[in-house]
């Protein structure tokens, strides 16, 4: 509405409580809208959150040329290993070829990898014994490699219930690192070191040469 001299009226007289109450409304706001994206998980398609129970590790001299191999069995007879990495709840996490083997490609350029170490993790619990075997793939230096194999149980707590170092000293040498009994609820209830071959469930397969270059020496790439 115009005044008397065709002007625009003058403003409302100054309410400081009413501007108060204003900016109290917008903290509350934003203070709400923040708690809204602290309890709100974000979501991403695809995204998986694997439950490991336990984590078997074998790791031999960092940069050493021979290949060796972790087998894992677990009570209903199912075995990881380098070519069948999911057996039941078990999973080969890492497969080491050793010596020129072991690389990554980034950006066409092949960088080496210095550690030697293979993973098997346990993503549930099967009540019986399990068994842990350390395979000397291919010997090429000719010496006795040390082998340390850890199992780790993670739930509830981490636990370390097994490590020790072996010695492995030609192509095709077995042994049994360690063989552990769990019950139903996946506590450890045995732990023992007999000897006990995986590999003649493959009839000596993959032992044989076949999976060897005959160039290199070293296993083929799969």
């Amino acid at each position: 509405m115009w005044d008397d001299f065709g002007l625009y009226p003058r403003e409302e007289p100054f309410d400081p409580f009413s501007v108060m109450l204003f900016k109290a409304l917008q903290v509350i706001s934003f203070l709400f809208f923040l708690a809204l994206l602290a309890i709100s998980p974000d979501a991403k398609d695809g995204k998986v959150d694997p439950r490991a129970e336990f984590i078997i590790t074998m790791d031999w001299p960092d940069n050493h040329p021979d290949d060796l191999d972790l087998f894992v069995q677990d009570p209903a007879g199912n075995i990881a290993w380098y070519r069948h990495r999911e057996a039941g709840f078990m999973v080969l996490e890492r497969d080491d070829r050793g010596g020129p083997n072991d690389f990554i490609i980034v950006n066409g350029r092949k960088i080496l990898s210095p550690i030697r170490e293979e993973i098997v993790v346990i993503r549930g619990i099967v009540s019986g014994e399990y068994t842990v075997n350390v395979s000397h793939f291919a010997a090429t230096t000719g010496r006795p490699v040390p082998v340390t194999v850890k199992v780790q149980k993670l739930n509830p707590v981490a636990e370390v219930i097994h490590e020790n170092t072996l010695t492995v000293d030609h192509t095709g040498d077995e042994k049994s690192a360690v063989r552990f009994a769990l019950d139903a609820e996946g506590k450890v209830i045995d732990v023992n070191y007999r000897e006990k071959s995986l590999m003649v469930k493959f009839n000596g397969a993959h032992l044989n040469g076949t999976d060897l270059d005959p160039k290199t020496g070293y296993r083929k790439k799969l």
